[in-house]
């Protein structure tokens, strides 16, 4: 997907939302786990239909499908493929957060961008250019680096000052010159918004991947207050809050609920 063609959805849909699709086993309703032979693509299926309406991203996270072996890989395939085949003006996000070493990034970005045909994958910056370069030579897909993530632990590496100047910014400014705006976002995390005014400063055009709101204690208001563009330039990711908003037979209704309360909070801010 190009940036022109997210941008595009954003605006039709009146909506910045990305739904984070991560199948926990133990959260899974039980009438699901008795009914189903993959109950993770089934979860993930009525999610989808479910809240399709109302986001224009979806982002797996590699590691909910991986803790299940061969099985949960298929059902990540399956479920890239589902939204693929139904819903192809979605903007897919693969949260794999990869990293490595030139030549294993370019068979990750392979296995990615290929194999799986998701539009992006989450970067972890910290092994420098060679790591990051890989994932910027496909056409029409983006890689989304780490900046400053919403976790307590970041503060260990990300807020560190080098020449008087945050870690994090140092990454912002630096992998910014490696790719541009219609190929590499951000992740910046809501619990930091107050922090996005500064972020904004260094990346003034990049689309931003925003985790936090909701269940991580974001506020969706602060994260626009400091971070919107004239093109929005955000994509809000919500997983628990929506996809476990009911662990009953009525999961699905009650996760439209909650991604349709986000979206329309997101109206505000298109003129």
């Amino acid at each position: 997907m190009t940036r022109k063609e997210l941008i595009n959805q954003i605006t039709t849909k009146k909506s910045f939302l990305c739904v984070g699709l991560d199948p926990d086993m133990d959260k899974i309703p039980q009438h699901i786990k008795e009914a189903s032979t993959d109950p993770i693509f089934d979860f993930n299926k009525q999610i989808i239909d479910a809240t399709a309406s109302y986001c224009v991203s979806y982002k797996p996270n590699n590691a909910f499908y991986e803790a299940y072996g061969i099985n949960g890989l298929r059902s990540l395939e399956k479920t890239i493929h589902y939204i693929r085949s139904n819903y192809t003006d979605h903007f897919i996000i693969a949260d794999a957060k990869r990293g490595d070493i030139g030549n294993t990034s370019t068979m990750y970005a392979q296995a990615f961008f290929k194999e799986l045909n998701v539009d992006a994958i989450t970067i972890a910056p910290y092994m420098g250019k060679d790591s990051v370069e890989p994932f910027l030579k496909f056409d029409d897909k983006w890689a989304i680096v780490l900046a400053l993530t919403s976790n307590e632990g970041a503060a260990n590496f990300q807020l560190l000052k080098s020449n008087t100047k945050e870690l994090y910014k140092h990454v912002l400014k630096t992998c910014s010159e490696w790719g541009n705006s219609a190929n590499m976002m951000f992740v910046v995390g809501a619990t930091k918004a107050e922090m996005l005014k500064e972020v904004r400063e260094i990346v003034p055009e990049h689309f931003l991947l925003v985790p936090g709101v909701g269940a991580q204690g974001g506020s969706l208001e602060e994260v626009c207050k400091y971070g919107l563009t004239k093109d929005i330039g955000l994509l809000i990711n919500s997983s628990r809050g929506i996809i476990y908003a009911s662990s009953g037979i009525d999961f699905a209704e009650k996760a439209a609920k909650e991604a349709k309360n986000i979206q329309q909070q997101m109206t505000i801010y298109f003129k």
